[in-house]
């Protein structure tokens, strides 16, 4: 669908006024021309549903913008996620408002550019997507217990750097061992020893301390 400005804004539920606003703060892109008529698509719809939803949300039209330019600089799926290479992790396509309500509060301009530049986000056209839903449900329930969103991206990306060596070693024992155990069948063994050593590393480090014993009576 394409529209004119003021089809556009009564499509949007705004004023013409606001729409030429949105423009020149650069949240809406330069719309097709064809000679003196602007065409706005779906796309610039989508965009100005966006905006009044992240207002309602309680976020600043400075802010909006910071975060639609991040936004917009980021990678894009093909890229992050490698169009054909298998995975076992299931993405979700997101809204900027759906995110939002996933961290609210905590979607800020640092903390989406650190998210994009991380890998955990890809932009798909118009919307974001997560390669990973056990990731952004995990990370949805660290910030709402409590931790703020950039101490929970800071910390994937020290645990990143430590599977990157795990899954080294289990591709070397791979290569090196092909004739006993298939790559196929590697997988989900390793991600096992992976887990049962997470679960006692977490057991030694979070038991809380004994008692110390009391002294004998002589």
């Amino acid at each position: 669908m394409e529209y004119r400005m003021e089809e556009l804004a009564r499509e949007a539920g705004i004023t013409v006024r606001t729409v030429r606003f949105y423009r020149e703060r650069g949240l809406l892109r330069p719309p097709r021309r064809e000679g003196r008529v602007a065409w706005y698509d779906d796309r610039h719809l989508a965009r100005l549903r966006t905006i009044a939803a992240l207002l309602e949300r309680g976020h600043t039209l400075n802010g909006i913008a910071d975060l639609a330019t991040a936004f917009e600089s980021g990678r894009d799926v093909g890229e992050v996620l490698g169009l054909g290479e298998p995975t076992e992790e299931t993405p979700v396509r997101l809204t900027p408002e759906e995110l939002a309500d996933h961290f609210a509060g905590e979607v800020t301009p640092e903390n989406l550019a650190a998210a994009l530049d991380l890998g955990y986000l890809a932009t798909d056209g118009e919307a974001l997507v997560h390669i990973s839903r056990h990731l952004l449900e995990v990370s949805a329930a660290l910030v709402r217990a409590g931790i703020p969103l950039a101490a929970v991206l800071e910390t994937g990306r020290r645990v990143r750097a430590h599977t990157e060596a795990l899954a080294e070693l289990f591709a070397t024992l791979a290569q090196d061992h092909a004739a006993a155990t298939p790559p196929a069948e590697l997988r989900p063994l390793a991600r096992s020893v992976v887990t049962a050593e997470l679960s006692l590393a977490l057991d030694r480090r979070l038991r809380p301390p004994r008692d110390p014993k009391p002294a004998r009576k002589t």
